[in-house]
């Protein structure tokens, strides 16, 4: 479970990110949606540990920081950072290693099997494409079975095989009681997998909603997003955070 409380982030006088709360229980998917600006990659860089902030940030039970947390924890970002003078393989070996997993080769294969990079695997990270080293940042994060996971923007720059492979196994994870959150500006793009939505604009969530709550409702969603972020923030229904 990822469990968010009361979140705030300034950088001097600016307030990126202003009392954000929520949480992704074990076995859901929430998505993180906004326009550019909003605040998101901001929540995402804080619950990964990459930022200072006020608030607390959970994995399970654990402070997000924490080495406990962070074996829990799995982190695909918007943009891929591989190291240049490993090759594909021993990516994944520094992975399998480093979280101690045993037999980490099987499934290193099937990850790699899955993302199409099997017969890259003696190529540099320096040699990948954007696409390759999106995949292998995939597979490197997937290797130790994270209970949360945090995508950021991760179908851009993949091919059509690869997303598809990719909501399989995100599909496959919350079957497996993952928290999963997943930040993009394309909610179409992930529409068949989310069980919460939560909209953000100008550095807050404005408005939150479950899939069952839209299907009760018959709120539009797609309108209830434009009047938010077309409308500075505010939102009449009261179900907000």
């Amino acid at each position: 479970m990822l469990t968010v409380f009361h979140l705030t982030k300034r950088y001097k006088n600016v307030v990126a990110n202003y009392d954000l709360n929520f949480s992704v229980a074990s076995g859901e998917i929430a998505v993180l949606v906004g326009p550019n600006g909003a605040g998101k990659s901001t929540a995402i860089k804080c619950i990964a540990g990459l930022l200072r902030y006020e608030g607390d940030i959970y994995i399970e039970q654990f402070k997000n920081k924490t080495l406990e947390a962070k074996k829990l924890f799995g982190y695909i970002p918007e943009i891929p950072a591989p190291f240049e003078l490993l090759t594909v393989w021993e990516h994944m070996e520094f992975f399998g290693r480093a979280y101690r997993i045993e037999n980490w080769q099987q499934r290193a294969e099937d990850l790699l099997g899955k993302m199409q990079l099997l017969d890259k695997k003696d190529k540099l990270g320096k040699e990948l494409s954007k696409g390759m080293q999106q995949k292998l940042s995939i597979c490197c994060a997937l290797l130790p079975k994270p209970q949360v996971v945090l995508f950021d923007e991760p179908l851009v720059g993949l091919d059509p095989h690869a997303i598809k492979e990719l909501k399989k196994m995100i599909l496959e994870m919350k079957a497996q009681g993952a928290s999963i959150l997943i930040s993009t500006h394309m909610l179409e793009s992930v529409e068949e997998l989310w069980d919460k939505v939560l909209i953000m604009m100008n550095g807050r969530v404005a408005a939150m909603r479950t899939k069952e709550e839209i299907a009760l409702s018959g709120e539009n969603l797609q309108d209830l997003f434009f009047a938010i972020t077309e409308g500075n923030g505010k939102q009449s229904s009261a179900n907000t955070q």
